[in-house]
């Protein structure tokens, strides 16, 4: 039966939580014990498939085809356990699984209530799979003292009550403001914070402090008296060049520690941190670097592409450079005649994936001057099939190669679709149906899916296999009628799902480094195990960069 730890943020400031999460669960499995992390988030009441990157950031995928907060995706990253459907819990899913269920008479007629039918779903939640690890860990989203929050922490304080003594702790994050006036760290806000979380019966055994500056013993003191904690258990949390020094970090300031103490594990495993030793050495002393143009539609909120982002700094670890991101609009050079200007001086071009025509008309100028100019280029899903576009327009002689989904936002037909809506697919051993005008929430083709690649191309010799699986987000598919077309014009399809029909990857076989991907390998990729693709792209650019 696993061990839950309860993890909360401060009426403050909630900033860190999931990384605090995340790099927690590292730590314990350093010391041997198996983890899983699960997001509980009051503020969701929708599809997070159907929110704007621009104002939700990204949606990471699961392998099993949840569309989950990016929060996940650190999860992933640092511990390397797959996120499930379970390890997202909404409020919005919540409702609907009990209105579901009344709808059903599974509640006899009873007038649904938040007590006990709502924090009952959420306790069933937090059920699942407590059986297969040794520790759960689970944030609930947003700070204390939110409205949308009780129902959520008014589940957390049952659900330890309901287990036996011992089995379920709670740690709160907060954030200790330094006033540079008096020069003095302000103590208040933390116990107010506390106070607000004891207010609803709930007690934290660990406080996780924010700051930018030192934290004097005298002002850990002060903590726990007023808090009500353990000295030992006021565990420092301050600002890191890199995300991936947080375990190191937080196992200096002792927070492993401090959770082994208030669960009265003892004695416990050493823990063995050369993983992570290994990934902040790689960071921190890199022998070079390069400049890689992330060329999207969200570039105002780097959070959009924030597994790319990461992804690409594993590849730069994996070939011992910094990768120095830059994002270029692609709504920039939409009209532009010459993009060389926006683009020149980069040594690789990544096309990330997006929905709706905005910006595609430049992300298609960007393949076309990577094609041209023999500048290493990845295409992630949109970014694919704008390459697609671009070989059937400028090489191929469809010079009215479009996608079917600009046609369908614009309400007429612009465009021949080498790029067409999917409406049929195979998912394990089911056939998948969908039409145009289905929902738009949760009707892609999502999750982890195989697919066979030509033996002897690029992707099978960065893979090292002609046999992978990766996760999709898509409802648009490049039409495999015009196959023959494009190889003739030198597009391989190096990729292709199990039954042939769909395309999963198109290279260029007489370029450098040129390959595009239906799929997300972004989300796959570890600081310990970076993804082949990022990897051998950050390595051809490496290549470009000392050839200039």
């Amino acid at each position: 039966m696993a061990r839950y730890i309860f993890i909360t943020g401060g009426v403050v400031s909630s900033l860190g939580k999931g990384l605090a999460s995340a790099a927690l669960g590292a730590l314990l499995q350093a010391r041997g014990f198996s983890v899983r992390l699960r997001k509980l988030d009051p503020y969701l009441n929708v599809d997070p498939g159907t929110m704007s990157p621009f104002e939700h950031g990204e949606v990471f995928v699961t392998d099993d085809g949840a569309e989950t907060d990016l929060d996940l995706g650190h999860y992933e990253r640092f511990t390397g356990v797959a996120a499930r459907n379970t390890d997202s819990v909404s409020s919005g899913r919540v409702y609907s699984t009990v209105l579901e269920k009344e709808r059903r008479g599974d509640y006899l007629g009873k007038t649904i209530q938040v007590i006990p039918h709502v924090t009952n779903e959420i306790k069933a939640f937090l059920d699942v799979g407590s059986d297969e690890v040794d520790f759960m860990l689970c944030e609930i989203g947003g700070t204390v003292g939110d409205i949308e929050g009780l129902p959520f922490f008014e589940a957390i304080r049952q659900f330890s009550h309901d287990k036996p003594r011992g089995q379920c702790i709670f740690m709160h994050l907060t954030l200790l403001p330094y006033l540079a006036a008096s020069g003095e760290l302000k103590t208040k806000p933390t116990q107010h914070s506390v106070k607000e979380l004891q207010s609803i019966g709930i007690a934290p055994d660990i406080l996780v402090c924010r700051s930018e500056h030192h934290i004097p013993e005298k002002e850990r003191e002060k903590i726990a008296l007023f808090c009500n904690v353990r000295k030992e258990a006021v565990v420092a949390a301050y600002d890191l060049k890199t995300i991936y020094d947080a375990p190191l970090a937080y196992h200096e300031q002792g927070l492993d520690q401090a959770v082994l103490d208030a669960f009265d594990i003892s004695p416990a495993p050493r823990p063995d941190l050369t993983v992570w030793r290994d990934v902040s050495d790689r960071v921190h002393n890199p022998e070079g670097e390069v400049k890689i143009a992330i060329v999207g539609k969200y570039t105002q909120l780097e959070d959009a592409y924030k597994s790319i982002a990461e992804a690409l700094t594993h590849g730069g670890m994996a070939n011992r450079v910094k990768v120095r991101v830059e994002w270029v609009d692609a709504e920039v050079f939409d009209q532009a005649e010459d993009v060389a200007p926006h683009l020149e001086g980069y040594h690789a071009i990544l096309v990330p994936g997006g929905f709706g025509e905005r910006g595609t008309e430049g992300k298609i100028k960007a393949a076309e001057f990577a094609r041209t100019r023999k500048v290493p280029y990845l295409g992630i899903c949109l970014g694919m099939q704008m390459a697609v576009i671009e070989a059937a327009r400028n090489v191929a002689n469809i010079t009215s190669a479009g996608s079917e989904e600009f046609d369908h936002e614009a309400g007429k037909k612009r465009f021949e679709p080498v790029v067409y809506h999917l409406k049929e697919w195979v998912q394990g051993n089911a056939k998948v149906s969908r039409k145009v005008g289905d929902d738009k929430g949760g009707t892609m083709r999502l999750g982890s899916y195989d697919a066979v690649l030509t033996p002897g191309s690029r992707v099978a010799d960065v893979y090292g296999t002609t046999a992978i699986d990766e996760r999709h987000r898509h409802r648009y598919e490049v039409d495999i009628k015009y196959r023959e077309q494009l190889e003739k014009a030198g597009l391989c399809f190096s990729g292709m799902s199990p039954d042939g029909k769909l395309p999963e990857i198109v290279e260029w076989s007489d370029h450098p480094w040129f390959i595009g991907v239906q799929f997300h390998p972004e989300l796959k990729s570890k600081p310990f195990d970076p993804h082949p693709l990022f990897k051998d792209f950050v390595r051809a650019a490496k290549e470009i960069s000392r050839l200039v």
